[in-house]
């Protein structure tokens, strides 16, 4: 859970999100959460698809994922360090009301590793 601590590199190009500059702001506003590298740094990855394979047909599903970034490059996206979250199913895709469903996962997130002071 401390590899992304070391912040490798090739070359300047970005290997890890922990090389991302969204990351070092995030931990230069939070120096407290940033201090413990074992603190869990979550991504979120979105993504619609029909279930039944038609275009025609008015419906489709949202998918919710839940990645850790702690976590080497070879294993961030591995299929048993990914975690379905939630699954928006209806005619449509959320939109603007996704923000609705994801409030039940900060919910659960924050009762799982508590309230962050941010």
């Amino acid at each position: 859970m401390t590899w992304h601590q070391s912040h490798h590199t090739v070359d300047g190009v970005m290997v890890h999100p922990s090389n991302n500059e969204a990351w070092k702001c995030f931990n230069s506003v939070h120096p407290q959460f940033s201090t413990e590298s074992r603190n869990v740094h979550p991504g979120l990855c979105i993504d619609g698809f029909n279930p039944f394979g038609s275009f025609a047909a008015p419906y489709s599903c949202w998918l919710i994922i839940l990645t850790i970034y702690n976590l080497p490059p070879g294993m961030c996206m591995r299929p048993e360090f990914m975690f379905l979250s939630i699954v928006i199913p209806g005619p449509s895709s959320p939109g603007q009301n996704i923000d609705i469903c994801l409030r039940l996962l900060i919910d659960k997130l924050t009762q799982l590793w508590g309230p962050l002071e941010l």
